[in-house]
């Protein structure tokens, strides 16, 4: 069985070692965090996803959730743990203390919803879902809904949802049909949505949605986008639930994975709804969320990762099958433990460095978005804007790859429910899908990211990349050797793919969309090349001041070297296919296929 609490000690080194967030006195709370007080946070927040959501993971895959008489029931057990967690205050870790939040960084709030995604990745959809619907609305609805609706978000009393998607349209969000039409000071909405996820449910009092529909007088496509709040109940002027509003659940989707999480076609016959910021200005305010909500799916692909390894991890260890070629490891014993083989400890390995080098990513991400919104570091904003794609796309790829990785080192009993590893390759699926799957994050990064601002995010990131190079080149020919020359090569890679972006995408913009998949994913390797080097950094430091526990960075050093010499070539090969060109993928005609 997995240890959840086994990430905390990686977690802290993250946080404390190679982030220094102690340190970061210039963003507020940051300094009010020593690796004592995060590690009691974090302690007890693996403890319940340990003892209260874990148990929870194959219930809610077996039973899923059930719509009676319009109301969705929830897995046995999920409503006890959401109280448990919402009496905790664990949703309400970094909302704003004005509105019943802790006011913690996001950054920790991170690190606690990766033991809550790998414990139980549905359950905490629920809860994730509010958070970013708590931020959009905080983010740009007039102060009068803010008192209205946040207080009750914060403590998940009640909860949220995202409605954009519309049964004849997915991304292309100017094709929506849904209506607004004025009436007094609200809204009368009208329309349907799908695949809301949490979008019905039996674990709060009310539910917020926020939903995605145009007024009468709306210019064509995203343009003319204006967002909503819609109550699941009207809510009176004493704080307390009216009405039920004219929305409800016309079904539920049967889904590969995550069956806990309700995903609702949602109806709206006329409901009442509330605009939120300038008509015509939705997609703006969405995208606080949408965003927030993208770094959080390439934590919730990473978190699968985790938890199918530690299940891997435990089974090569005890599994016996055939012996070591150097001689026996257990000669007490009929066979070896499968942990010994050299094709295993490859499979393993991958899952190791993959899963800690996305962890210290991830964080890094929050922490950008932690100095964009408390410090205002414009610089900050615009890197996360570059990076978060990658975080998504990549990280979400590289986390149902791990999980693969994972089934695999079972063999056979990978491939059966009662092991567990088949669940956590279908939950991680979905991510590679939702708030935009991988194809449109990577075109989102190359066509839209890349040039932001006449491109100064992304000569930003190279500027940061070179200037780690050149700070630390020379001191240790062992590092060198090890890390630093294949993350310049690696970078180097990374510029000459955007530099034949540059060159021959405006006259065939095909030649770069069609090569935009592997520079996200080439974009991704450079970066966890880059916290893999700061991460043996930080791992030798401990070591040189003696600290007691040298195993654990003995062994993320050698962990990181095998990252880099085994994973970051591959840059290499994704530029040769950028680099191809768009001729060989556009070579049929549709009727070819």
């Amino acid at each position: 069985m997995p240890s959840y609490t086994a990430p905390v000690k990686d977690q802290l080194f993250v946080l404390h070692d190679v982030l220094r967030m102690a340190e970061q006195t210039d963003i507020p709370g940051y300094d009010e965090l020593d690796r004592e007080t995060t590690e009691a946070i974090l302690g007890e927040a693996a403890k319940l996803a340990e003892n209260v959501l874990a148990p929870l993971n194959p219930v809610g895959d077996e039973e899923g959730c059930v719509l009676e008489n319009g109301v969705v029931r929830t897995p046995r057990g999920f409503k006890d743990a959401f109280d448990q967690v919402r009496d905790g205050g664990w949703t309400a870790l970094d909302c704003d203390p004005d509105y019943g939040g802790q006011g913690l960084p996001y950054l920790v709030s991170t690190a606690v919803g990766e033991y809550f995604s790998s414990a139980n990745m549905a359950f905490n959809m629920y809860q994730g879902l509010t958070h970013g619907a708590y931020n959009a609305i905080h983010a740009h609805a007039s102060d009068a809904l803010k008192e209205i609706y946040l207080p009750k978000m914060v403590t998940c009393e009640w909860g949220g949802t995202m409605n954009l998607t519309e049964p004849h349209c997915g991304t292309d969000l100017g094709l929506i049909r849904t209506k607004a039409v004025p009436e007094g000071d609200a809204y009368r909405i009208t329309g349907s949505k799908i695949w809301i996820s949490a979008g019905e449910h039996d674990m709060c009092d009310n539910i917020v949605h926020l939903v995605l529909a145009k007024l009468p007088d709306a210019p064509e496509g995203v343009k003319g986008i204006s967002l909503f709040i819609v109550p699941k109940f009207m809510v009176n002027e004493d704080g307390s639930l009216g009405d039920r509003n004219a929305v409800s659940c016309g079904g539920l989707e049967k889904k590969m994975g995550i069956h806990g999480n309700a995903t609702c076609v949602m109806n709206y016959d006329g409901a009442t709804g509330f605009l939120v910021g300038e008509p015509h200005k939705g997609m703006r305010a969405m995208f606080t969320m949408m965003n927030e909500a993208r770094l959080g799916v390439g934590l919730q692909g990473y978190a699968q990762g985790e938890v199918a390894y530690q299940n891997a991890l435990g089974f090569a260890r005890d599994r016996l099958q055939g012996r070591d070629v150097t001689g026996a490891q257990a000669p007490d014993k009929p066979a070896d433990p499968i942990i010994v083989h050299p094709d295993v400890r490859r499979n393993l390995m991958d899952q190791k460095a993959l899963t800690e080098g996305a962890r210290a990513f991830t964080f890094w991400g929050a922490s950008l978005i932690d100095r964009s919104h408390r410090a205002g570091d414009e610089a900050a904003e615009g890197l996360i804007s570059l990076l978060t794609p990658v975080i998504k796309g990549f990280l979400t790829d590289k986390g149902f790859e791990t999980a693969v990785l994972a089934q695999q080192t079972l063999g056979g009993s990978g491939f059966t429910r009662e092991w567990g590893l088949e669940q956590f390759v279908r939950d991680a699926r979905i991510t590679m899908i939702y708030e935009g799957t991988n194809g449109i994050q990577s075109l989102d990064l190359v066509g839209r990211k890349l040039a932001q601002d006449g491109g100064k995010h992304v000569m930003a990131f190279f500027d940061l990349v070179k200037s780690f190079i050149g700070e630390h080149k020379g001191k240790d020919a062992a590092f060198d050797a090890a890390f630093l020359e294949p993350l310049k090569a690696a970078s180097k890679d990374l510029q000459a793919a955007g530099m034949y972006f540059m060159q021959n995408g405006m006259k065939n913009p095909n030649d770069a969309l069609s090569g935009s998949y592997d520079f996200m994913h080439l974009f991704g390797h450079v970066c966890l090349g880059l916290m893999w080097s700061k991460m043996a950094l930080a791992a030798q430091a401990r070591l040189d001041g003696g600290d007691s526990d040298a195993d654990f960075y003995e062994t993320k050093i050698a962990t990181g070297r095998y990252y880099m010499a085994r994973q970051l070539p591959i840059t290499a090969t994704h530029l040769a296919r950028i680099q191809s060109g768009a001729d060989t993928v556009m070579a049929l005609d549709a009727a070819q296929f």
